[in-house]
């Protein structure tokens, strides 16, 4: 497989509503001044990670808030949060212009000078917050740290430069400037190396060491961009559903990757038996776009057809929404999913497996660690138990697996499988708030005051609803869509107003906008 293994007739409305006990109620008492009140002390926890000298994002910090217990490193992803955060912060008053504009100017400033792959003008997967210095070993440890340009991390940042371009007219012609180095096409594979095949279409390496590496057998040299050779990876980003497509985005609207790569990408897997092996059998037809020909295939789940990601996780389907208007720009394919996948997770937390909350995706596991979650029906990825087919994350400590076979190529073991202990991600909710603005805000109310998981800064990172065990931490990235989020819902689409300029839209929106997903009509 080539896709990545990480930290992804329906009725609404009223109907919906009303077959969950306590929504309807409470979705009556949405309160834009609590929901407020969460981005403050959000920007608090944000703050805190940040040494006022760099401008950049520790990617972790305890409950604590204190600058000693920071994470020790960072990461393009965690800048890029930190800088669309902050346009977030000026938009709800808690800056002001000169304060926003300041420390925008800090990060890119810092930004600037910090070591990256030069042909490619992309940065290198971990930095030290305190200093900028890229990580030549870990923090801690000692453990060897061989610099990493990932297309995914650069793609955030990428997505958070064109926010700051637009959004800050001070720091603008900096955002600009590192934004313009970028080579969005160093990661894109185009299929014309026959020792490198990939689907028609071409499609996204997981990215490249410029130096060295510690992948033996999952690199190979090459270079799409000309000049010395890189270790490519030889794994590529390839199904639509995933918080990768900000990539293609990038490329597209610079006009350093073609359209059709967009649609080279799996929507799901074929149903022949051939595939038995993912998580249950597509219904769709096939459809052709900009020459490619894409199955259209959706999973059935409570009644609904809905598109699936790797992992089924509401980071997956919706952080790139954040930037662009995927559901007005694509009204029949994100238009129809987006609002179906929130509808899954709601359902699945609340009716299927009796959580009494919801909102599932990679978090701070309670227990310890970090752990990918979501709704297993949602998933494509590979299995863990043999014979049970594919499995999406999981949505409870458990890892309780649902398996509804394969059609008649492989009997279900697991269609009605009783959950455990499971686990919520606030910034999973707040994501559908863009949404399911009432729902996810009485959700997210219920986790704070049931299930007491909100400290100084804000929800922390995760909760195990029947333990009550809580991941005491803050994430710079998950923080930062709480962020994202928030300003789209309460200042009139802040981020996607930055993002999703004219030129922007002209260049993207014939692109999406012509697809037909196999979900169900809403």
């Amino acid at each position: 497989m080539t896709a990545k293994i990480t930290r992804r007739t329906v009725l609404l409305g009223t109907t919906a509503t009303l077959l969950v006990p306590g929504i309807a109620s409470a979705s009556r008492g949405y309160d834009p001044a609590r929901v407020r009140g969460w981005a403050r002390d959000t920007w608090r926890s944000l703050v805190a990670m940040t040494p006022s000298g760099t401008g950049l994002p520790a990617d972790n910090i305890p409950e604590s808030l204190a600058p000693g217990d920071r994470s020790g490193y960072t990461s393009p992803t965690n800048i890029g949060g930190y800088l669309w955060s902050t346009v977030v912060a000026r938009e709800l008053g808690f800056l002001s212009d000169a304060e926003a504009s300041a420390r925008l100017t800090r990060t890119l400033t810092t930004l600037d000078r910090m070591e990256h792959h030069g042909p490619s003008g992309m940065y290198f997967n971990w930095y030290d917050e305190e200093t900028g210095e890229a990580l030549r070993s870990w923090p801690g440890t000692g453990a060897p740290v061989f610099p990493f340009c990932s297309s995914v991390d650069n793609g955030w940042l990428g997505a958070a430069l064109l926010v700051a371009a637009q959004a800050d007219r001070a720091s603008s012609a900096l955002a600009r400037r590192i934004f313009a180095r970028m080579r969005w096409d160093s990661f894109y594979n185009p299929g014309d190396d026959p020792a490198h095949p990939v689907r028609p279409g071409g499609l996204i390496h997981g990215g490249f060491f410029p130096f060295d590496h510690d992948r033996p057998g999952g690199v190979y040299q090459g270079t799409h961009i000309g000049g010395d050779p890189v270790w490519l990876t030889t794994h590529h980003y390839d199904t639509t559903v995933s918080e990768t497509r900000i990539t293609s985005y990038l490329g597209i609207l610079t006009g350093q990757i073609p359209p059709k790569q967009y649609f080279a990408m799996w929507r799901t897997f074929p149903a022949s038996c051939d595939w038995s092996w993912h998580e249950m059998q597509p219904v769709g037809e096939n459809r052709t776009y900009y020459g490619i020909e894409v199955f259209e295939g959706a999973y059935t789940y409570r009644g609904m057809r809905i598109v699936p990601g790797w992992g089924g996780s509401m980071f997956e389907e919706l952080m790139p929404d954040v930037f662009v208007p995927e559901a007005r720009w694509a009204p029949r394919s994100w238009g129809r999913n987006h609002p179906l996948h929130v509808r899954a997770q709601r359902e699945h937390g609340l009716l299927e497996a009796k959580y009494g909350f919801w909102g599932f995706s990679p978090a701070s596991n309670p227990a310890g660690g970090y752990r990918e979650y979501g709704v297993d029906a949602l998933g494509m990825g590979p299995g863990n138990e043999p014979g049970n087919g594919a499995n999406g994350y999981f949505s409870d400590q458990e890892m309780t697996n649902y398996d509804v076979g394969f059609g008649t190529c492989r009997p279900a073991t697991a269609p009605t499988p009783t959950f455990g202990d499971g686990v919520v991600t606030p910034h999973a909710a707040f994501l559908a708030m863009m949404h399911e603005r009432d729902e996810a805000y009485a959700n997210l109310v219920r986790i704070q005051e049931d299930l007491r998981a909100y400290g100084r800064g804000g929800f922390f990172d995760a909760v195990a609803v029947r333990s009550g065990a809580i991941a005491r931490r803050y994430l710079a990235l998950d923080q930062a869509m709480v962020m994202g989020a928030i300003g789209n819902v309460l200042c009139r689409d802040v981020i996607r107003r930055a993002f999703a300029t004219p030129a922007v839209e002209r260049a993207l929106r014939p692109v999406i906008g012509v697809e037909e997903f196999g979900a169900s009509r809403v």
